[in-house]
């Protein structure tokens, strides 16, 4: 019996292999996205991630498995401007204006927004004039971005799209994607800054050495990491005694302030306050994506800017 949800998918990876040389960089991956779903795609190095969107987008052939994004194959689903992308790889001409590169990339799909509308969704109109290498790395993201939605795409890839931006530049960014996604359109976007994934995504997907380890809500992936976070302001305590307390898996000192991740956080709080009766500003938290980002990935390093 056919599952209906894969026969309708945005975007459907079955069975995906792809090796280089000895490196096995993704190992057997299932996902299934459905329209209108935006899904984060989290790892650490060499998890993975950027080979699959590669993959997903017909940049790169899988040695083993089957792509296909509504329906089709990735090279068909892009000629037909159903898929936009934004990624790392891949320059753009130092030469041409911000809007001369939208007007190129318009000119390839059959369907297309106005290059005036895509830069202003993308906030690049009040620089469009510019040559792209003389602007600053968040202004060349926003470039990437009016670029990727010059075709009007209803799945949009992003890769890291949030690098090199300031504080002020990704709320903007993220702020033009939720307008983006309110007509129902997929999003699959892999950052390394996590708080994103936690607020933006509907769903997310954490990948480890190739294979997928973890896929549900944020809340349905932190509910996998069993335990609380205790943070406390501890004058004169050594971090090697709060790593010891009972119930404490981890801890890390700060100045004063202490966050101790633990396992049991009733038994903690009341070794701490036992051995720091001066302890203050304590609060108790629930897991983050973060938390269990590197529960999960523990052997792995926590930086995920991503080389396979």
């Amino acid at each position: 019996m056919s599952d209906p949800v894969a026969a309708g998918a945005a975007v459907r990876l079955k069975g995906l292999h792809k090796t280089f040389g000895d490196v096995h960089a993704v190992r057997g991956v299932d996902l299934t996205v459905a329209p209108g779903e935006v899904l984060a795609l989290l790892g650490p190095n060499a998890a993975g991630k950027t080979t699959t969107m590669d993959m997903l987008l017909g940049l790169t052939t899988p040695d083993q498995g089957e792509i296909t994004l509504f329906g089709r194959t990735p090279r068909r689903a892009t000629a037909e401007g159903l898929v936009g992308a934004m990624l790392q790889s891949g320059g753009l001409l130092d030469e041409l204006t911000a809007r001369e590169i939208v007007q190129v990339m318009a000119a390839q799909y059959p369907r297309s927004l106005k290059v005036d509308d895509a830069l202003g969704r993308a906030g690049v109109d009040t620089y469009a004039r510019a040559r792209y290498g003389g602007l600053s790395g968040g202004q060349k993201q926003r470039v990437r971005f009016a670029a990727a939605l010059v075709c009007d795409p209803d799945l949009l890839v992003l890769d890291e799209p949030t690098v090199a931006m300031d504080v002020g530049a990704r709320a903007g960014f993220w702020a033009a994607m939720r307008e983006y996604t309110t007509g129902g359109r997929t999003v699959v976007f892999a950052t390394h800054y996590l708080a994103e994934a936690q607020d933006f995504a509907d769903r997310v997907v954490l990948m480890r050495r190739g294979r997928v380890i973890a896929d549900g809500s944020v809340a349905e992936i932190c509910a996998k990491v069993d335990g609380r976070t205790i943070g406390a302001v501890v004058p004169g305590t050594p971090a090697d005694e709060l790593r010891a307390l009972p119930g404490v898996a981890s801890a890390v000192l700060r100045g004063d302030r202490a966050e101790l991740h633990c396992a049991d956080s009733d038994t903690a709080l009341r070794a701490l306050l036992a051995r720091a009766p001066a302890a203050h500003d304590i609060s108790v938290t629930a897991m983050s994506l973060e938390d269990a980002f590197i529960a999960l990935t523990a052997d792995e390093p926590v930086n995920t800017e991503e080389g396979v």
